[in-house]
């Protein structure tokens, strides 16, 4: 390999960490949403994964259709831009419709007291919530969550990548686009995947009974928040 070409990879390497740290939207989604959900390492890490190729897929396809058509960045960091006001709005949206959704359901999950009178004449009451006792989510495995997350990170452009690969594919060096893009997207990936696992684990470690009918609610406000973020802070 060139100098040119380590250096590169090297550059590639960099920023596919630092941007996806310093992008709150690449990692807060999935850790919400492990918490709320009660997702297990597997599922949360499997989430994460494919989440991640889709985000990273989407631009490749794109840097790749504007190598071979000679499309000049500017053009393509344009149709960028609107994959990423699209992709901001999207990830509101959910965050916004998941937080109504844990309201109702925290509210639905209320505890609330039962009085029992027995024909002996001996009365008791008990407190319960209706889905205290299934608070791992049954029904998970039919949820959209995990492919409405899909969906918006399809969207969600990674504006890095298109520059990147422009100078290898100006060198004509097709093994130099391959190697680069391989490496920003392992960065990438392996960034999120850490931060989310890491992250997690915090989460689980600190005892939020009292917040746990409310973790939905949370999930979803934190969500949109971030979507907000990135939308009008330019995180």
């Amino acid at each position: 390999m060139t100098t040119e070409l380590n250096a590169l990879i090297i550059t590639a390497a960099s920023i596919g960490f630092f941007h996806t740290i310093l992008g709150p939207d690449h990692y807060l989604p999935f850790i919400m949403m492990s918490w709320s959900r009660k997702w297990s390492v597997v599922k949360t890490s499997l989430v994460t994964l494919l989440c991640g190729l889709g985000h990273i897929g989407s631009s490749v396809v794109l840097g790749l259709i504007g190598v071979s058509l000679g499309l000049a960045v500017k053009k393509l960091e344009i149709v960028e831009s609107v994959r990423g006001n699209l992709a901001a709005w999207l990830l509101i949206a959910f965050g916004f419709a998941y937080f109504v959704w844990g309201l109702r359901r925290a509210y639905r999950n209320q505890p609330h007291t039962h009085s029992h009178t027995h024909k002996v004449g001996i009365s008791h009451t008990h407190t319960h919530a209706h889905h205290q006792e299934h608070t791992h989510v049954h029904n998970d495995k039919s949820s959209i969550t995990p492919w409405a997350l899909f969906v918006i990170f399809v969207f969600g452009p990674c504006e890095p990548l298109i520059p990147i690969l422009m100078y290898p594919a100006a060198k004509n060096s097709l093994f130099g686009l391959l190697v680069v893009t391989c490496v920003f997207g392992t960065a990438t990936i392996a960034t999120m995947l850490g931060m989310v696992l890491l992250s997690r684990a915090g989460v689980n470690f600190i005892k939020l009974t009292r917040l746990q009918r409310f973790s939905h609610a949370i999930a979803g406000v934190t969500i949109c928040l971030c979507g907000l973020a990135i939308q009008f802070l330019g995180l």
